[in-house]
């Protein structure tokens, strides 16, 4: 336990290889399954991919929560059963509702695939609320000039869902949601945002959380309703991820989440005998796991 009352628990992220890069995973946690709705906390890279090469995830399902891709650095060629095709670039959202199921891959262009590219970003998931679990899929994309980006004490900040430092996100979420992106200078520092559940992760660089000092690769789960400051010591990219917590249990299974057991045992066998819609114009998919 760190030393105030700032923060309630660090979580070191594990290292997951996914084949063509690896992820650090800090959500979920054994100690600590979700913040506000995010239930799962991935960062990307930074991967460099050599002409030739790219991201090649096949078509998988998911139900019950929403997915966000957002990248710093590089592209993600998004389909899905819905029939949308659309890529992610820098700065942008994907707000990807699952709800009672869709079938999605992330691969590249053949352009990108020819060149190579360095990627580098996060993807998330928030569970939904139980009201919420088993609406229709849908989809909808936020170019990166509609997410709005604001300036305080010279702090770069890009508020990517809900609403804080005097700004609000245009993501319609299904619950109090909060999601940040902070760019801090060396001594800067920013006020943390006010949530009732609320995490920083860092990216890049090194900051301290009022004493408490955190390197790249760390997720800070803060007390409830916490107040006070995050102060840059090297050049930082941060991420503050929270909102409302939600009521009830959630189960994860895969890429599923849900509040009952027998939902995800349905949605296990739904992919295995292939009763999910597919994604327009692709036939390769992700077999369902043994375990």
């Amino acid at each position: 336990m760190p030393g105030n009352r700032l923060i309630d628990l660090l979580i070191e992220p594990k290292t997951r290889d996914l084949g063509e890069f690896t992820v650090r995973r800090s959500l979920p946690d054994k100690r600590r399954q979700r913040v506000g709705p995010f239930i799962f906390f991935d960062h990307m890279g930074p991967a460099e991919f050599r002409p030739g090469t790219g991201v090649n995830v096949r078509a998988h399902p998911h139900i019950g929560l929403a997915t966000i891709t957002y990248l710093f650095e590089g592209e993600i060629l998004h389909r899905d059963s819905l029939g949308y095709v659309q890529p992610i670039r820098p700065g942008a959202v994907n707000w990807m509702t699952a709800g009672k199921g869709i079938v999605h891959s992330e691969k590249v262009t053949e352009e990108i695939r020819a060149h190579g590219q360095r990627l580098h970003g996060l993807q998330t998931w928030v569970a939904l609320p139980l009201e919420a679990e088993e609406v229709e899929p849908a989809f909808q994309h936020y170019p990166a000039e509609d997410i709005p980006a604001v300036s305080v004490d010279g702090a770069g900040i890009r508020v990517i869902l809900g609403s804080a430092f005097g700004v609000s996100s245009p993501v319609a979420t299904k619950s109090e949601t909060l999601y940040a992106e902070v760019n801090l200078e060396p001594g800067r520092s920013v006020a943390i945002p006010e949530a009732e559940e609320l995490a920083v992760y860092v990216v890049e660089g090194s900051i301290a959380v009022e004493q408490d000092f955190l390197n790249a690769g760390v997720l800070a789960v803060l007390e409830d309703a916490a107040s006070g400051k995050v102060t840059a010591e090297s050049q930082a990219r941060i991420m503050f991820a929270g909102g409302d917590a939600l009521e009830g249990e959630r189960v994860i299974w895969w890429n599923f989440v849900s509040s009952s057991r027998e939902r995800l045992e349905k949605a296990k066998q739904d992919w295995r005998e292939q009763r999910f819609d597919a994604v327009p114009g692709e036939s390769d998919f992700i077999p369902l796991p043994e375990r």
